[in-house]
């Protein structure tokens, strides 16, 4: 199957760093939420904004994370978001982390999103929006899963 993949890069800003001058484990949820964001507009019809327009929403279910290294004030992270094909109606993630100009590792992990209606109703069917997203990039017809 392609492999969907964005990189984006963040500079550590001072409101992320904790008592130690190292990034809060807390901010690194907010890179991968940069990293969903940034894929959003590197494959278009799958960023939030396609999300609104089709009334759909699509909160966070499940989260992990592994820390391997710090990250410091003004060190630019750099995160490798990829899509993770799964035949049921939600949106899997996977990420690395790095340091710029070091190549340093320093976190990784996985999201999973399930879609829900403006009812705020579980919805059990892929949206319309994300069956032709599927489609155009990944070749999958949403009629014979894979």
């Amino acid at each position: 199957m392609k492999i969907l993949e964005d990189i984006c890069r963040i500079s550590v800003r001072f409101s992320e760093i904790d008592s130690m001058r190292r990034v809060w484990h807390g901010s690194f949820v907010t890179y991968m939420e940069d990293g969903r964001e940034s894929f959003g507009r590197h494959w278009p019809g799958i960023g939030y904004a396609d999300m609104q327009v089709a009334g759909i929403y699509a909160p966070v279910y499940d989260l992990h994370i592994r820390y391997l290294a710090p990250l410091a004030m003004d060190d630019v992270a750099v995160i490798h978001t990829r899509y993770v094909y799964h035949p049921g109606a939600r949106l899997d993630y996977a990420y690395k982390i790095y340091k710029e100009n070091g190549d340093v590792l320093c976190a990784e992990g996985n999201s999973i999103q399930l879609f829900i209606g403006a009812d705020g109703e579980l919805l059990t069917d892929k949206p319309a929006y994300y069956r032709e997203w599927q489609k155009k990039y990944l070749g999958i017809d949403n009629k014979t899963e894979i």
